[in-house]
């Protein structure tokens, strides 16, 4: 048998997709190219350091960020002690504000332990992930389970765990025969446009509840026809032999609760909600507005059984920028995420250096958005609206 042929590209060699029986190759929306790099050849291109990870250096993050938090909620028991309300009236928003931000880099360290990507010791991986997402209200071993099955087939539309894009039909549109749009139309089916408010109004709605309303009942998630949740031991999500993870995550979540509740009857609900809910609150709109964006782009194809294969998958996602102090702050998970998705159980602080070798070898197929972020957001909720029912790949239309 003749050797399959290889074209150069530039680190290594990228494999041709071998023509159909008829001697055509497949055609797919917007003329798109399969990427047919291969898992060996893309981690070979990266240096072996990068996937070393160390227990002492997760924790020293750990430290740091923690230590943030606990410094801004001391520095917040000074606030209602200012006389002036205007100075207050400042204070309690930057508070909000910081706090959001520093505790979705604590959220971001506990997503790494689910990757066992914090350390080289699983038990000190689900201990410190454990403790750090059941103080922020995540089930832990729950959605770390989902997650890995995210990971494990991202854009696959029959396969993915999250930001499942509705088909045609699922919209209430017609099947594209029977509409007869023309091509070069196909991008602007005939979905009636959303007033902006009414657009505006579904941003807060998803970056405010979009996240608890996932682990709760799974919004955005793959319809499995029947109830689904992270709560629930009998979701189609597990397995019976996750039966007792969930309920470790479950008890986390439930301590964390209990305090909440212990702390509202001993000050105030509206202590709480200043000191706990509110920046819970920017959380959750951080989380909504990352992952929304890493994975909902007018520009990232989704693909069908026997098209989808990991590789590809893997890079069904968008690097971006939220600036450089966020970009820290956010532990590299925004402007790395192509890597993230490629080996997961590589340590964060090694990915932007993995991502500077991953563009050279993956090329146009590394996707990077330049766009200004709330540009971006806008322009994918009011974009990203559906997919066709069939074909191999296809894009999100509006």
């Amino acid at each position: 048998m003749a050797p399959p042929n290889t074209i150069d590209a530039g680190l290594t060699h990228r494999h041709i997709p071998a023509p159909t029986p008829s001697g055509t190759k497949p055609t797919f929306e917007r003329n798109y190219q399969l990427p047919e790099f291969t898992i060996k050849e893309i981690r070979e291109c990266i240096p072996a350091h990068c996937f070393e990870r160390s227990g002492l250096r997760g924790l020293c993050h750990v430290a740091i960020d923690l230590t943030w938090a606990s410094l801004l909620f001391l520095g917040a028991t000074q606030i209602d002690k200012v006389d002036s309300l205007l100075i207050r009236a400042f204070l309690w928003p930057a508070y909000w504000i910081a706090q959001g931000i520093v505790c979705t880099g604590i959220w971001v360290l506990a997503h790494e332990c689910g990757h066992q990507s914090f350390s080289t010791s699983k038990t000190l991986n689900n201990t410190v992930g454990w403790i750090l997402h059941s103080l922020l209200l995540v089930p832990y071993h729950s959605w770390r389970i989902s997650h890995s099955k995210h990971h494990k087939a991202t854009g696959h539309l029959t396969k993915d765990q999250v930001f499942v894009p509705k088909t045609r039909t699922q919209v209430g549109l017609p099947a594209k025969a029977a509409t007869e749009i023309k091509q070069e139309d196909d991008h602007h089916a005939d979905l009636d446009e959303e007033a902006p408010i009414v657009t505006l109004f579904w941003m807060v709605v998803q970056f405010l509840f979009g996240w608890p309303a996932y682990l709760i009942m799974n919004a955005s998630g793959q319809d499995y026809g029947r109830w689904t949740s992270h709560f629930h031991t009998s979701s189609p999500i597990f397995e019976p032999r996750n039966f007792i993870d969930v309920i470790i995550s479950d008890l986390g979540v439930l301590m964390t609760l209990g305090a909440l509740i212990y702390g509202s009857l001993q000050f105030s609900l509206l202590t709480v909600t200043k000191y706990y809910i509110v920046p819970y609150l920017f959380v959750n709109f951080w989380l909504v507005l990352i992952t929304f964006l890493q994975h909902t782009d007018p520009k990232l194809p989704h693909y069908r059984e026997g098209t989808w294969n990991f590789q590809r998958g893997a890079l069904c996602t968008v690097d971006r920028s939220f600036g450089k102090f966020l970009d820290h702050m956010f532990h590299g998970i925004v402007h790395t995420h192509v890597a993230h998705h490629l080996f997961s159980q590589m340590p964060f602080y090694h990915a932007e250096e993995a991502t500077h070798h991953l563009k050279k070898l993956l090329g146009d197929y590394y996707v990077y958005d330049d766009t200004p972020i709330a540009l971006a957001c806008w322009r994918s909720f009011r974009e990203c609206k559906f997919v066709e029912d069939e074909g191999g790949v296809v894009f999100f239309k509006k």
